[in-house]
């Protein structure tokens, strides 16, 4: 091997040692900079979630996304079958706007404006494990739920459970939801398989006309997609992409929950979620340049004020990690437009509420899920 040949080799190998340093500082300056941004010894208010008003407070009087698409004339379908505390015409049901109904029990299961209330009349008292025994195969109808009551013997009703023992029974099937109403096919064949269960523990079913079960799975679905918003915010990055495992991990340290199915949400502090975050990469990525907030306006109610704490926290976010606060096409959001946009979220909490499905309320988290 000449001099020439070894003095080639031995500058091809400073090169490559140069520019493998070169990566490793890249990557060293990279992390620093996510966790210099993310680094405070004091608690940040914007991270914080609290609710300005009681979540459970049964007077709330709060405003409410006004649906680019919907009718405000337009009104959902009366429930198909309702409460026994309720008397009304097949006319009235065809006139009156949703009202929220009398429910049962506070506490229970079924809710005559989104289910539909099928009664089951006992020939003789039945132990619950009895009746959960025949159920099993009867708890979804798609991916609609089923649930089940039982009224003891003192005239309370509750949730089929082992041990008890119930004079009648009450069942409440899911009617419609962000995929679809629920339709003539699966209708017939879940009381097809009800009656089997029906007849196995000698009781008889009140089976709700279909026609009318049919027309308020369709309005109510209707109101469902009307009402289906869900509203976004960017960060993007200014400078250099942003190191995805740092990231993520400082996301975590700011209050963001990794949830089991790889979503990282916002806690509402009252056991919901407010509001989550995408990175817009696959998991094989190792960087991103854009971090997406995405409220889903129907399930969160409007005393925690999503849209509000969501761009909070997109601000301080731009500041920590010198990206900029864009829309979904990439142009800033100036400060007039995310006050348009909170006044329209107002708006349309206030048709919710009028019209008996308040949002975040266990009856629209039903139904948008």
């Amino acid at each position: 091997m000449t001099d020439l040949q070894m003095s080639l080799m031995a500058i091809g190998g400073t090169i490559v040692v140069g520019v493998i340093s070169y990566n490793k500082w890249q990557e060293y300056k990279a992390r620093k900079t996510v966790e210099r941004a993310f680094a405070s010894e004091h608690e940040d208010v914007l991270m914080r979630v609290e609710p300005q008003i009681d979540a459970h407070s049964a007077a709330r009087q709060e405003p409410g996304l006004e649906p680019a698409n919907a009718d405000q004339s337009a009104e959902p379908a009366q429930p198909a079958h309702e409460a026994p505390s309720h008397e009304s015409s097949a006319d009235d049901a065809a006139e009156s706007p949703i009202v929220p109904p009398v429910a049962f029990e506070k506490e229970l299961p079924i809710d005559d404006m989104i289910d539909c209330l099928i009664p089951i009349s006992l020939s003789s008292p039945v132990r619950g494990e009895r009746v959960l025994g025949k159920i099993q195969a009867l708890r979804h109808v798609g991916n609609k739920p089923v649930h089940y009551i039982g009224q003891r013997e003192d005239g309370s009703w509750e949730e089929v459970a082992h041990g008890g023992v119930y004079h009648a029974l009450q069942v409440g099937l899911q009617i419609a939801n962000r995929s679809k109403p629920l339709n003539e096919i699966e209708y017939s064949e879940f009381i097809a398989m009800l009656r089997q269960v029906t007849d196995d523990i000698d009781a008889e079913i009140e089976v709700p006309d279909m026609t009318r079960v049919m027309e308020h799975a369709r309005g109510l679905h209707q109101f469902v997609s009307e009402h289906d918003a869900q509203l976004s915010v960017n960060v993007r990055s200014n400078g250099a992409p942003w190191a995805i495992n740092t990231l993520l991990a400082a996301l975590e340290r700011q209050g963001f929950d990794l949830r089991p199915d790889g979503r990282l949400v916002m806690p509402d502090g009252d056991g919901g979620v407010l509001f989550s975050v995408s990175t817009n990469v696959t998991l094989a990525a190792e960087t991103t340049s854009l971090l997406t907030l995405l409220l889903d306006v129907p399930r969160v109610a409007p005393s925690f004020d999503g849209f509000g704490a969501m761009t909070a926290c997109a601000r301080m976010l731009a500041n920590r990690l010198d990206g900029t606060v864009v829309d979904d096409g990439g142009q800033p959001l100036a400060e007039g437009a995310l006050a348009e946009i909170a006044e329209q979220v107002r708006s349309f909490y206030e048709h919710m509420e009028s019209s008996g499905i308040p949002a975040g309320s266990p009856r629209a988290q039903r139904l948008f899920s």
